[in-house]
């Protein structure tokens, strides 16, 4: 009898590995596509700036519809485990397709929705985890946050390994090598990750409408969508910056991500620890400061070493938002995970949508560099919504 517990024990700790073993690899499987996506687009689509920019928008607007009806099903009925393995699948295949197809609107319609039912996996697996630690007992702010930590460390590998694919090997190997990432995500979580369905509602109420704190949750969507309104910008522009304007190597974009991305990683567990203690508003408020000075850092300096020194700033600013304003919104919207979760990542698409638009236009207008400008100015707008949120 005295093994039992032991037996829970261990196959608890197994669980919690696979989840960090699987969110490394959504992340590497993301990572392998998003830092080289305006590259593709440019050199191999052969599309204008502005075209460019259409492409990522048009992905979000319908990243967020297909997000939202799977974070409602998900909410209501269903298995989140299974949902996680369909969305894996429909990446890989988009996968598939971006290594065949060339053709712009082809991969705008069914390549877009391939490639988002792939990324929602992520926010699938979160609201997972968050459910598997309040039933096992584990502290649920630290846990997310080290789950977290493996996507950034997935960004360390991910952007240089995608460059150096894309660039040495071709873009097809880049997008075999993601499909593999997604398929090998899939054969973990059927193994290794806990069934927990759901019994179906019968009530008709809209699940995915917070129940709690609607006018904080409101002001919090719109600060973290001008956040990552942000870093879409920074990342759709910075590799095209990058080579166009500052005439740098084509590497560099891949190594600040990836430096950026492992900075990120003791950020997350340092915001995580203290959490509890400072609340989650006020690192928010250290995470759009840092954001600030960031942009107005690349204002001045073009220096290689300069850019790499910066992205410490750039960690802190996505590192917080990353870990901790996923983990606000389930504080705000309690007993709804998947609505939460989905909530935050649909921040990251309304981010997408207005970078998209920005960046593209902003590029085809003036200039590639212009463009961090308006991210300062949107770092002091979110700075003003969050004064407002007087939830911690």
């Amino acid at each position: 009898m005295r093994s039992l517990p032991a037996s829970l024990k261990q196959m608890t700790d197994i669980t919690s590995l696979a989840f960090l073993f699987i969110a490394f690899l959504t992340g590497i499987a993301g990572a392998l596509q998003t830092p080289t996506l305006s590259l593709f687009l440019t050199t191999e689509v052969q599309t204008r700036p502005v075209l460019v920019g259409l492409f990522y928008t048009g992905s979000a607007i319908i990243g967020i519809i297909i997000s939202q009806m799977i974070a409602s099903y998900s909410d209501k009925s269903g298995d989140r485990k299974m949902l996680i393995i369909r969305c894996c699948l429909f990446g890989a295949l988009g996968c598939i397709l971006y290594a065949f197809n060339r053709n712009y609107f082809l991969l705008l319609t069914v390549g877009v929705v391939l490639s988002t039912f792939g990324s929602t996996a992520t926010p699938q697996l979160f609201a997972l985890a968050r459910e598997h630690a309040d039933k096992t007992g584990r502290e649920a702010v630290m846990f997310s946050s080290i789950l977290r930590a493996q996507i950034s460390l997935a960004w360390v590998i991910g952007p240089p390994l995608a460059f150096a694919l894309a660039l040495g090997f071709g873009f097809k190997t880049m997008y075999f090598s993601a499909a593999i990432a997604f398929v090998l995500c899939s054969v973990v979580v059927w193994y290794a990750l806990p069934s927990m369905p759901k019994v179906k509602q019968t009530t008709n109420t809209p699940i995915q409408a917070p129940r709690q704190n609607r006018q904080a949750v409101l002001l919090l969507f719109i600060v973290s969508s001008l956040m990552w309104t942000c870093n879409g910008m920074y990342i759709i522009n910075m590799p095209l910056y990058l080579i166009s304007e500052l005439q740098l190597p084509e590497k560099l974009a891949g190594v600040m991500m990836g430096t950026a991305a492992g900075l990120e990683i003791p950020v997350m567990l340092i915001a995580g620890y203290y959490a509890q203690r400072l609340g989650k508003r006020r690192l928010m408020h250290y995470a759009i400061v840092a954001g600030l000075l960031f942009y107005i850092g690349l204002f001045f300096f073009t220096s290689p070493w300069i850019l790499l020194v910066l992205q410490l700033l750039n960690a802190i600013f996505i590192g917080i938002l990353a870990g901790i304003g996923m983990l606000y919104f389930q504080d705000l919207m309690p007993g709804q995970a998947g609505a939460a979760t989905t909530l935050f990542t649909n921040t990251v698409r309304v981010g997408w949508i207005v970078a998209g638009s920005l960046a593209g236009t902003v590029a085809e207008l003036w200039s590639f560099h212009s463009v961090f400008y308006i991210a300062a100015a949107m770092c002091l707008v979110a700075t003003l919504c969050l004064l407002k949120i007087k939830v911690a």
